[in-house]
């Protein structure tokens, strides 16, 4: 936890030398600090896949096999065209 909260200490130290040292925004750097520390130490967690390799092809086979099952926007062109209105004279 100690190395986490330097990181975000330097973090936060180099945030406000980039905007000019202005007084007043500890907590807004501490806060993106802690962001982008997280959204650093997080990256590679993110790139891993998810679940076994073999059953990402299943699911995705049989979601293929399912394409035709749903209806799409050019199903709905096979109702009943709309009645015209009718004009009064």
């Amino acid at each position: 936890m100690d190395e986490e909260q330097d990181k975000i200490r330097e973090k936060a130290y180099q945030i406000w030398l980039d905007e000019g040292r202005p007084e007043g925004r500890e907590a807004v750097h501490w806060d993106m600090a802690r962001e982008l520390v997280a959204q650093q130490e997080n990256y590679l967690s993110t790139t891993k896949p998810v679940g076994d390799a073999q059953e990402q092809v299943e699911e995705s086979t049989i979601a293929l096999d399912n394409q035709g099952e749903f209806p799409t926007l050019t199903d709905q062109g096979e109702m009943e065209p709309p009645r015209k209105a009718r004009t009064r004279r």
